[in-house]
């Protein structure tokens, strides 16, 4: 899980041209939407392709993409339990 959660990091960074933004300064628990990092609705789209593209996982409607972009972790576990090549 650990390797997802700094993998998604990079991602997010890289996807959402966060170019103030390192990485490591994503906090797992912090707020991801709406939070610090300035992440709107249209970032929101932009990392549901990404996690389609990459990992296989669909997040169709807007009560599961509520609950699953709460925080870095929520997201990270949510991938964790539905991706078709077992990120495990």
């Amino acid at each position: 899980m650990e390797e997802l959660l700094n993998e998604l990091k990079a991602k997010i960074v890289e996807v959402l041209n966060l170019s103030d933004v390192h990485p490591f300064d994503i906090k797992e628990d912090a707020q991801l939407v709406g939070g610090d990092l300035g992440i709107d609705s249209i970032d929101v789209l932009e990392m549901v392709i990404m996690i389609e593209k990459d990992y296989g996982v669909k997040i169709d409607n807007r009560e599961i993409g509520e609950k699953v972009f709460v925080t870095l972790r929520t997201l990270a576990a949510y991938i964790y339990e539905n991706s078709r090549e077992a990120v495990h």
